[in-house]
């Protein structure tokens, strides 16, 4: 097996996607097609579980599409369809789209100097420091500014304290992303709120406003609106054959990582399957991916108390979570990796990629793997690939029969891929390394 092959294997789930159109609810009105679980093939029975977990957690609404219908839509307590909730930190990645529609719009470009839209002495930095940060900083959290100030939130230029010179250090640190309003408000001569008005609203049908809360700019909306947000993500910033963000560049960077610092960051969107992260409040590398349990193309939007938003493009599945807190801290990054372990168990583990379903007799064992790991095959010779989450070869073994032991000290902790193939055809698992 050789590297094209690995290399179209991370394909398919692109080209499977490019295969199936997307479904969109109309603009206006509350019709939004449905489709059922069993349709699909998923695990009926793993439903309730699924949702007993939610509501025992303080969900007030659930919402999963696939293939932009839905398929899950659950308000709990007294919480309806047209109750309204707030993104909080979710709510970061429906700025960072509005930048991206400002530099299409060319009123700015995510590399022109902060100061430029509000003015010079806007932080407690020397000119010299302050000169250094850019609108691409403020979106990819590496502003250098003080982080541990006694509020986090402060925007006042006396709370903006330069730690680093920018673009040298990671931190998740609101005050910078809050002044991106500032910024498109300044750049494009017209509110947020009239800007997603004018530019998101009009052509989706999202409704939802910011409100100010403090120093913050919190966005409220109905779930149903956080849910088209999520299509519109997984579409590309494309709502029914309407490109509504045509600076593919700036799309395509936004939900990749952004910079060396923290692989699991784009601009204000948290990125699955990389090969390690950084977390709010931290200054440590953690290794292996953001959420072992989903997707390895997941991407998220997450905020304090559980609101999230998850966009998996390989099995065109949204889901949105809105509620009270489930003690899941500032991003709820472990919550959302529970949420996942118990939608597998709905999915039914179809997220395998493989041409190769007669291979029932693969079995990779213990998975998580602490020590030694097994790769158990039915008769006949196979060729063993594995590769970490970044793509990279880490294993290879060729015409192997019947089962191989191996020892997880070769590999580092974190999400890996082992792909077993035999006469041109192929099966793919994902391995966890603990």
């Amino acid at each position: 097996m050789n590297k094209h092959l690995l290399i179209l294997i991370f394909f398919i789930p692109f080209l499977h996607l490019k295969s199936q159109s997307l479904y969109f609810p109309p603009i206006t009105g509350n019709t939004w097609d449905t489709i059922s679980p069993s349709s699909l093939g998923w695990c009926t029975d793993q439903v309730g579980p699924l949702l007993d977990y939610l509501e025992s957690n303080h969900t007030k609404a659930f919402i999963l599409l696939k293939d932009g219908k839905i398929v899950i839509e659950k308000y709990f307590g007294s919480f309806t369809q047209d109750s309204v909730w707030y993104w909080a930190s979710a709510g970061k990645t429906l700025t960072s789209f509005m930048v991206g529609i400002a530099q299409q719009e060319g009123h700015l470009s995510i590399n022109d100097l902060t100061s430029q839209y509000l003015g010079q002495g806007w932080t407690d930095c020397i000119t010299e420091q302050e000169d250094k940060i850019t609108i691409r900083h403020q979106l990819t959290m590496t502003s250098g500014l003080h982080d541990g100030v006694p509020d986090n939130y402060c925007t006042l230029d006396t709370c903006l304290i330069c730690l680093a010179d920018a673009g040298s250090r990671w931190a998740y640190h609101n005050a910078p992303y809050t002044l991106l309003d500032e910024v498109i408000q300044n750049a494009t001569g017209v509110t947020l709120n009239n800007y997603i008005n004018q530019k998101l609203k009009i052509p989706t049908g999202i409704t939802g406003a910011f409100f100010p809360s403090g120093y913050n700019n919190v966005f409220f909306s109905k779930a149903r609106s956080m849910a088209r947000f999520g299509l519109l993500i997984l579409n590309h910033g494309n709502w029914n054959g309407n490109q509504v963000m045509t600076d593919t560049s700036y799309f395509n960077q936004m939900v990749n990582t952004s910079q060396s610092l923290n692989l699991s960051y784009g601009y204000l969107w948290w990125l699955n399957g990389k090969a390690s992260f950084r977390l709010p409040t931290l200054q440590l590398v953690l290794p292996g991916p953001l959420n072992p349990h989903a997707p390895d193309d997941m991407i998220a939007a997450l905020g304090k108390n559980g609101q999230i938003i998850n966009v998996v493009p390989g099995q065109n599945l949204v889901y949105i979570r809105m509620g009270d807190a489930p003690g899941a801290g500032e991003v709820g990054v472990a919550f959302n990796d529970t949420i996942w372990q118990k939608l597998n168990e709905v999915i039914c583990d179809v997220s395998a990629v493989t041409d190769m379903n007669d291979m029932v007799g693969l079995k990779i064992y213990p998975n998580p793997a602490c020590q030694y790991f097994t790769i158990d095959l039915e008769e006949g010779y196979y060729d063993i690939l594995i590769a970490n989450a970044m793509g990279e070869n880490v294993y290879e073994q060729t015409h192997v029969n019947g089962s191989v032991e191996i020892d997880r000290k070769e590999f580092p902790v974190g999400v890996y891929f082992v792909t077993v193939g035999t006469a041109g055809k192929y099966i793919v698992r994902k391995l966890i390394i603990q």
